[in-house]
């Protein structure tokens, strides 16, 4: 299988990093001492704490891994290299919705890194595909399930 790069911002980069640091030195330890209490309460083949905790183990592991992988492929958006004349990983993007006549703002980033609710869209979303590339004042449509959406680009920044 070929390793997918991963685009990530420097903030993504970090938090990423942070989290996995949090899950390696304290998570792992907390899991590790929760196994430990269930051990010795004995029988294990009907404790429900031990298999709780032996669950959870198993997900912080694999969480750990995907973080692992994820910041060894990241490439990193340097913010010297997002180009204020076109939409980009990295960019934010001020749009105009022309049927609500509302102003929206958008920063492309990464699939790993994208966070609708803070604005954050992935560059392979819908949105986020259709805006990649445009210009200042440029017109873009959005095929979405109710239709088409039609925004204006109104401002691309660093």
């Amino acid at each position: 299988m070929a390793k997918k790069d991963v685009f990530l911002t420097a903030e993504g980069y970090k938090k990423s990093e942070e989290e996995l640091d949090e899950l390696k030195t304290v998570r792992r330890k907390e899991i590790a001492e929760r196994i430990k209490e269930a051990l010795a309460f004995g029988d294990i083949s009907e404790n429900a704490e031990y298999d709780e905790a032996k669950n959870e183990q198993a997900q912080l592991e694999e969480r750990i891994a995907k973080l692992e992988a994820l910041l060894r492929n990241a490439k990193i958006i340097d913010e010297e290299d997002i180009s204020t004349d076109n939409v980009s990983i990295g960019s934010r993007v001020k749009v105009k919705d022309l049927e609500y006549d509302e102003e929206i703002e958008y920063t492309i980033v990464g699939s790993a890194e994208s966070d609708p609710y803070e604005g954050k869209i992935s560059n392979e979303s819908p949105v986020g595909r259709a805006l990649i590339g445009g210009k200042l004042g440029d017109t873009v449509e959005v095929k979405v399930p109710d239709g088409i959406i039609k925004y204006e680009i109104l401002e691309i920044a660093r």
